[in-house]
């Protein structure tokens, strides 16, 4: 099985929707997806670290909880 490229894989499922819903739906339908907004790596990089942060806090807490018993 040979990997495609992701330029084919967008290709070959433009088309599928163009045999599927015709040329005018298959555009409206890729319209009717937003870019979104912001970035979404710096965001990411974010939501990751804080998460990483509050498990490293819980191990830690818990580790403590243990040592007192």
């Amino acid at each position: 099985m040979v990997n495609k490229t992701l330029n084919e894989i967008r290709i070959i499922g433009f088309e599928v929707l163009v045999k599927n819903l015709g040329p005018k739906d298959a555009v409206r339908f890729i319209q009717s997806y937003s870019h979104g907004s912001g970035n979404y790596t710096k965001d990411r990089k974010k939501w990751l670290e804080k998460d990483f942060d509050n498990v490293v806090w819980r191990i830690i807490k818990k580790r403590s909880e243990s040592d007192n018993e």
